[in-house]
């Protein structure tokens, strides 16, 4: 399939409209092109919480530069870069401005951290590398008298950002509206935005297309899909897989809050000659009509948020008929993290993914059992979202002057590349899981 045109401008653009990117295999920008941020140049009405220092007390700051900065030196993240001539081995953290950094993270824990790497305050040979030891040592950085005192530097979720009707169309907006010009600089041809299934490690992005087209399969292969199925689709993305089951004959209802997914999956599949296929629809998942021999929703639970998962799911089963089966990708975390992230604002929960909650699997089997669900296969796949993510950052860095020439500036691509190896450490140190399950009626109607 050609790459189809793009729609969504709400940035500025430079003369000659918007910035079209190439589709080739990227090569990956040195640490030393990364777009360097000073605090005093950051837009204060942007970005109020990157260009000012929060207000921490002096023993907030002195407890983090103790404990953070010998837990860094610990894991060999920071301290001198050789030794007798020999370079340190690993990933390495670099602080430009180690007063500006305790702070932060002294105030307001792993947000400070992140908002620390906005603001051009510390900087990394390998991020993606240095997030990974930090995840995998999540549970040492903090001594345990001290984690029962989470409540000092951690805040609670914004109340604004629960995911009701009016709630859940607003925190869609905000991460999937952004920009389908900005999503086309680092997915694939295939338009698609969820971890591929890779037939060989380490991936290469000219291999990414037919890995995303296996992920799809497997899950079209698992709902049973094939000629005259009725499919149900809760979270369109921009059409893959929709197109996809469409030309294996199903008749597809596709439902998302995105009008900019809308828009470009209406033209994509318009331009496939599937139309008459496909019915791409603007409404709330708990809106759903019908019956349905299949349900298909990859990645959209972590976007319900967990006040709303019992919803989600008698959703699902309302809107499946007898003998029908339910596919679902879902990316996981342990009941233990999950439970105190629920309870915590994080920088993904501020800057990207509002409203947002990464279930555990107990917190899936509960929820879907509930609702008269029976969870019949789970299959994990954790290594290929982690190859997915790096094929998405690497692609990305090498597009900035793309997405600057879409009126992003250095602080988003900042945020947005800390976002993309944040997720990929939470996959390479197993703190995270993608898994893809089938659900079938479990008890009578």
């Amino acid at each position: 399939m050609t790459r189809p045109a793009l729609t969504s401008e709400p940035r500025p653009q430079p003369a000659g409209g918007p910035v079209r990117v190439p589709r080739q295999d990227p090569v990956v920008a040195p640490a030393a092109a990364v777009r360097t941020v000073r605090r005093a140049d950051v837009d204060a009405e942007l970005w109020p919480d990157v260009a000012r220092l929060p207000a921490a007390g002096p023993v907030h700051t002195a407890v983090a530069r103790q404990l953070v900065g010998r837990a860094l030196d610990r894991l060999g993240l920071t301290g001198p870069s050789a030794r007798d001539g020999v370079p340190a081995p690993g990933p390495r953290l670099t602080l430009h401005d180690a007063d500006a950094f305790h702070r932060r993270v002294g105030r307001h824990g792993l947000i400070g951290f992140g908002e620390s790497y906005m603001a051009g305050e510390w900087d990394s040979d390998d991020l993606a590398g240095v997030l990974t030891v930090l995840a995998a040592h999540a549970d040492e950085l903090v001594p345990a008298p001290l984690r029962r005192l989470r409540g000092l530097w951690v805040s609670a979720r914004p109340v604004a950002d629960r995911n009701t009707r009016d709630g859940a169309r607003a925190n869609i907006q905000r991460h999937y509206d952004l920009s389908n010009d900005l999503f086309a600089t680092f997915l694939d041809a295939t338009f698609t935005y969820s971890s591929a299934v890779f037939t060989a490690f380490p991936a290469r992005f000219e291999s990414l297309a037919s890995a995303q087209h296996r992920k799809i399969d497997r899950l079209l292969d698992l709902a049973d899909v094939g000629e005259g199925t009725r499919l149900l689709e809760i979270g369109t993305g921009w059409g893959e897989l929709a197109l996809r089951a469409a030309a294996r004959g199903a008749r597809v209802t596709t439902l998302t809050l995105s009008a900019e997914q809308a828009a470009l999956a209406r033209e994509r599949i318009a331009a496939a000659g599937l139309a008459d296929r496909v019915d791409v629809q603007l409404r709330d998942y708990r809106d759903a009509e019908g019956r349905y021999d299949a349900v298909i929703s990859v990645e959209m639970i972590e976007a319900v948020g967990a006040e709303y998962w019992a919803a989600y799911f008698r959703a699902l089963r309302r809107a499946l008929a007898p003998g029908g089966r339910i596919a679902l990708q879902a990316i996981t975390m342990g009941h233990r993290q999950m439970l105190h992230t629920a309870a915590t604002h994080t920088f993904i929960s501020k800057y990207v993914f509002p409203g947002g909650l990464i279930p555990s699997r107990e917190a899936i089997a509960e929820h879907s059992a509930a609702a008269g669900l029976h969870t019949a296969a789970d299959d994990g796949f954790g290594e290929h979202y982690a190859e997915t993510l790096r094929l998405w950052r690497e692609r990305f860095t090498t597009h900035r002057p793309a997405v600057t020439g879409l009126g992003f500036d250095p602080v988003f691509q900042r945020m947005w590349e800390f976002y993309l190896a944040y997720s990929e450490a939470g996959f390479r140190s197993r703190y995270l899981d993608v898994r893809q399950l089938l659900l079938t009626e479990g008890t009578p109607r």
